[in-house]
């Protein structure tokens, strides 16, 4: 028997573009939270975290998005208390523009700086951050 704690594993991603000198990402809303958050979601059986975050960028934004580095990863306690580790990667869009897909009501571009002010967590913004100096600065 395991005593280690049950952790749900997700995955999602940074999804950014540069458009003149302003740097820009993707963030979602969920009505059902009222939060703005990265994309992201659990990790099907069987599934890779790699192949999970790009599916779930793309079920929640309608993107095709390809990965870039990976970014830090983080571990919190979900809505139901049980902790959640999100794995992160840089991505780029292959097509589309965002759309909220899912469970998620608005995906849009936000200009990075604004991004930090928009977002609802915390540890969001650490990923977040780790983006800006690895590819912002």
């Amino acid at each position: 028997m395991s005593t280690e704690p049950d952790v749900v594993l997700a995955a999602g991603g940074v999804v950014w573009r540069r458009q003149g000198d302003r740097v820009h990402v993707v963030l979602v809303h969920r009505s059902a939270y009222d939060d703005w958050s990265l994309p992201k979601g659990k990790v099907d059986s069987g599934e890779t975290d790699e192949d999970a975050a790009l599916r779930e960028v793309a079920e929640e934004t309608t993107l095709v998005a390809e990965l870039g580095p990976e970014l830090p990863s983080t571990t919190y306690l979900d809505r139901s208390g049980r902790f959640k580790r999100v794995r992160y990667w840089a991505m780029t869009v292959a097509s589309g523009e965002p759309v909220g897909s899912n469970e998620v009501d608005q995906a849009e571009w936000v200009d990075l700086q604004e991004a930090f002010g928009r977002l609802s967590y915390p540890h969001d913004a650490d990923v977040l951050e780790a983006f800006r100096v690895l590819f912002a600065s």
